[in-house]
Parts: structure tokens; sequence; C-alpha cells
């Protein structure tokens, strides 16, 4: 173990008072050193599975490696193996290769080696990937199994909810839960997806907007799961005819995660919806999102001005609110006060104040916003404008000399004009307190592991104009492939296509002239605006993403 506090320290993992501090807990606490440092957050799994590697000269077991079968099951119990957190292989030239989460464990290769009468191989696995095989290989052993079929059964679930609450708060169910938490934080999806059908318990998580469907637990469990879910988040689990929102915040893996829950009845149970809300995944940085530069200092030149409005567009899920977050703390210092209105808070941000609406007392955008003008601020976000009351608010507070962030829906920069006019705003008002417009979607990022590139076609070319947004010449394009670090889909995390329309005397008068979205966006690119089509191909040239997901990002919705 010594050698392993060295390694992590020599790569940077920890230092002496954090290996000081989790060998104090071990001690204290009677647990395995590993198992300290990964729940306070010390080391990750990974990181941890990484040293474990180079410290024994072995290979990190890859999801794709464990066995479609348990290997020799008639020697080895499943109930060894999981306390043992082994999973056998397979048999590699005449020996057993061995995945373990703690392969430093001697005594466990050499059981094992003594039952199959082979000599064992170890390989190091990382816990969540391991779990997830010995709930697959094992089903019979899982802890879930061994509870009596009888209370675990549906009948009486809607007329007795002690006796629902009484197995949603024992172990089995608790640790189904926990791992269907841990397995999507650890594999970085932003969703999970709890599904009762007829017969079975659909899982599904989302990665990169993407669902994808996973493992699903027993049918049997899914009242009980759900319970344990809503114990978690304080809600009410006796109330299962009309839907609930709550949160709750977790320790996963050593990291503190908040997580925003989501209940609907619906034909076969509740469904729940999860929302990973990890501050530790996301880094608010434009360049980061993905923002070209240009766009970038034209939207903090907008945010340095004193008063005014700047609005972000998109539809839902397009990252709006991620792009005003980190508008934000952009700007944010001593002298500024910044407060928020929003609904929900998705991430707490360090010297801001964020008030959640809860419409249901009356606290509504327009209400908390006439409410936070006698705080004295200088920036107001407003989680998004939704009627004319808030857009009206959000003007006068703009002409009083503070500087209101905001989001819309809309499919372009140059309609969000038309949109504030069908709210009912006067076209003097607009052209007085707007000083820009964001527009956004997400696009998925080609894996930088697998991406492979190849010459565009002629009809390509030709049909998007290639040939005028590039001097290179065979024009290359990249496309998806797929491999383990990228869960066989190709892509891996996500970017922002955007355009910034900033309003110039000819968009001015347009506007009063009460032109359409046309012709203020025809302006708009005499301007200097790079369309979000066109800043979309420029992704596509340069091997961040597709031109299918470009097309199936903006042309689909425009």
């Amino acid at each position: 173990m010594a050698a392993l506090q060295s390694l992590l320290i020599a790569q940077g993992l920890a230092d002496d008072k954090m290996l000081e501090r989790a060998a104090r807990v071990a001690a204290e606490s009677g647990r395995r050193l590993d198992h300290v440092l990964t729940q306070l957050g010390i080391v990750s799994e990974k990181d941890l599975a990484r040293s474990l590697g180079v410290l024994l000269g072995a290979p990190i077991t890859e999801p794709d490696r464990y066995p479609r079968a348990p290997v020799f099951p008639d020697r080895l119990r499943s109930k060894f193996l999981r306390k043992a957190h082994a999973v056998p292989i397979a048999v590699e030239h005449d020996k057993l290769v061995v995945a373990m989460s703690y392969p430093l464990d001697a005594f466990t290769a050499r059981a094992i080696a003594a039952a199959v009468r082979l000599p064992v191989v170890t390989e190091v696995a990382i816990p969540v990937e391991l779990e997830a095989a010995l709930d697959r290989l094992y089903p019979e052993a899982d802890a879930t199994a061994g509870a009596d079929d009888e209370s675990l059964g549906q009948d009486g679930f809607e007329d007795d909810t002690e006796r629902l609450k009484d197995l949603a708060s024992g172990a089995p169910v608790i640790r189904l839960v926990n791992q269907l938490i841990a397995r999507a934080v650890e594999s970085q999806a932003s969703d999970i997806h709890i599904e009762p059908a007829e017969d079975r318990l659909r899982v599904r998580y989302r990665y990169d907007g993407v669902l994808q469907e996973e493992e699903s637990p027993p049918p049997r469990l899914s009242a009980a799961i759900v319970s344990r879910i809503k114990i978690m988040s304080k809600l009410d689990i006796a109330e299962r005819r009309l839907p609930q929102d709550g949160r709750l915040k977790l320790t996963v893996r050593g990291q503190e995660v908040d997580f925003r829950v989501s209940t609907v009845p619906s034909l076969h149970g509740e469904t729940v919806v999860l929302r990973i809300l990890d501050r530790n995944a996301v880094e608010l940085d434009f360049a980061n999102l993905g923002l070209p530069s240009v766009i970038a200092e034209r939207l903090t030149s907008s945010l340095s001005l004193p008063n005014g409005i700047v609005l972000v567009t998109g539809p839902t899920g397009s990252g709006k609110t991620t792009t005003l977050y980190t508008s934000l703390l952009q700007i944010n210092s001593v002298a500024r006060k910044i407060v928020t209105v929003e609904d929900p808070i998705e991430y707490q941000l360090g010297g801001i104040n964020q008030i959640q609406v809860k419409p249901q007392i009356g606290l509504n955008f327009a209400s908390l916003l006439r409410s936070i003008l006698r705080q004295d601020p200088d920036v107001i976000m407003v989680g998004e404008i939704r009627d004319i009351e808030t857009a009206q608010i959000a003007v006068q507070a703009a002409l009083t000399g503070h500087l209101v962030l905001s989001t819309l829906h809309t499919n372009s920069a140059a309609a969000t004009i038309t949109r504030l006019r069908d709210m009912g705003l006067e076209d003097y008002l607009i052209t007085a307190v707007l000083r820009g417009v964001l527009a956004q979607r997400l696009v998925r990022r080609l894996c930088p592991h697998c991406r492979q590139s190849y010459t565009a076609p002629d009809e390509l070319i030709e049909g998007f104009a290639l040939d005028q947004r590039t001097d290179v010449w065979p024009i290359k394009l990249w496309r998806a492939v797929g491999c383990l670090q990228c869960r066989h889909t190709g892509y891996r995390g996500r970017q922002a296509i955007a355009e910034f329309l900033v309003p110039n005397e000819e968009i001015e008068h347009l506007i009063f002239a009460r032109a359409d979205h046309v012709a203020v966006e025809r302006a708009a690119v005499a301007g200097g605006m790079v369309t979000m089509f066109n800043a979309g191909l420029d992704a596509a040239l340069s091997g961040a993403t597709t031109i299918e997901e470009v097309v199936r990002s903006i042309r689909a919705e425009a």
C-alpha cells in the first residue's frame, strides 16, 4: 500500500496531507485505504484503477472484455465473487484471467487458483463496470433475488404505502438504485430515465443528447425503485396520481452531485427522470462550449455594457442556461451585484444571488423581478421570458440602468425580434434595450480517438457550397466510427454552434418598418454575422462534428 501511495503522489493525484487524512479515516473505520480514497473524493475510481495498473504492470479491463456467460460457475460461487469483487474473464494460455477491483488482494487470487486448479492472471477492474458485470452474469446472486418474492410482488403496492416504504428502504433496492445512479455519473450521462412497461422496467441513460438503453432491473421492483428515489428526493411516496418534482444531493464515487428529479404517472406506473447536475463535469468557459472566438468577443462586449437586454435563444436542451451561467461568471466581480431568477436553479454559482421560482405560492418570474429591482442589482438574469408581463418588467429594468440576461424560444437570432413583437413589446422599446441576441444549438462532437476523414463527394460540395468556405483542396470531411472511448457511438461530448446578432442602424430601421425575420437576418449577415448553419459547416470542415449532425440539429428545426 505504501508503494501505491508513493505512486499517487508521483502522478500528482494526491499529496501527503490527503493521504495522511485518508489513512487516518481508514484506520478509524477499519476500511481499506483504496475505498476511503474514492469515497472522500481524493482519487476517482478510474484514476485509482490506472495507478494500480501501473503499479502491477497489469492492464485495465475494458467493458466489452467481460464474458457473456459465467466462467467456472460450478467451482466459483457468485457469493464469493461478489464479496471478493472479482470476475473471472476467460482461460488464456492455460491461465485464468480474473478482473479485480483490488488486485493487491493476493488471497483472493490464490483462492480462485486453488478452486479452478489453474494459475491466475489478474487485470484491474473499474468498480462500477465490475459491479455491472456481476449483476449481469450472476443475477441469481443479486441481493434483490434473495428477497422474498411474495414481498417483492406487485400485489398490494397500490394500497399498502407502509409496506412499499419498507421495501424501498431495504438493502436490495437501495443497492440497486445506488448502482443505477453511480453508473450514470461515472459514464457521464446527463439524464436517467426509468420507465415501467407492462412486462419490464426500462432504464435509459442520455449521452450527448441521445438516449441509450441500459440493462433492465427486475420488473417486480418497479414500484420499490420509484419509491426509493422519491424517498431520497423528499417526495410523497403515497402520491402516485400527480406529477412531483424534487432535488437530491449524493456523494457518488467521492464526488458531490446534484440531481433534479421528476415523476409522472403513466399507464404501468410512475416514470422517473433524474437530471444529473454534475458541476465537476461542466466547464463554464466559452472556449469549452465551442463558441468561436469572434462570437465570444462580441458576447463579452455586450455583457460589459451598463444596461440593456442580452438574449440567448434556442429550443429546449440547446444549452441556453449553460451559456448564461458562463456569461455570469465572466462578469462576476465584487463590484457588481448579480441576481438570478430561475426555474429551476441548475448549478450553484459562488458570489451570485440565485432565487428559485415557486409558482404554487405566486412566486413567478414577473413578481420576483419586481421585488429584485428594489434590491439594487447591477445585473439580473431571468431564466426565461415567457409572457408579456415578464418582458415588460425586463425592459423597464433595462431602461432604468440594469443589464438583463435571459432566454427565449426561437429558431434564429433574427426571429427573436418577431417573437418579442408578437408578445406585445413596442418596436421602439425593442430598439431601445436590445443589445445582442445569441442563437445556438448543440451538436455532438466527433470522438477524437476513432473519427475518420474522407474526401467530400461532389454532391455535398455543391449542395452546401463547401468550396466557398475553405481554400483547402481536396475538401475533407469526417465521419463517426465508434470505439470504447465513445461507447461505440462515434461521438463524445457536445459543443455549441451559434450566431450572434447585434442590432445596427439598418436593423433598427427594419424593426420600425416591421420587416420579417428574413429581412432582418439578411441585414445582419451583411453586417458581418455568420449564420448558425454556416457556423455548423465550419465546425464540420474543421473535424469537430459531421455534416449529418449539423443538418439534424438545425435544418430539422428550421
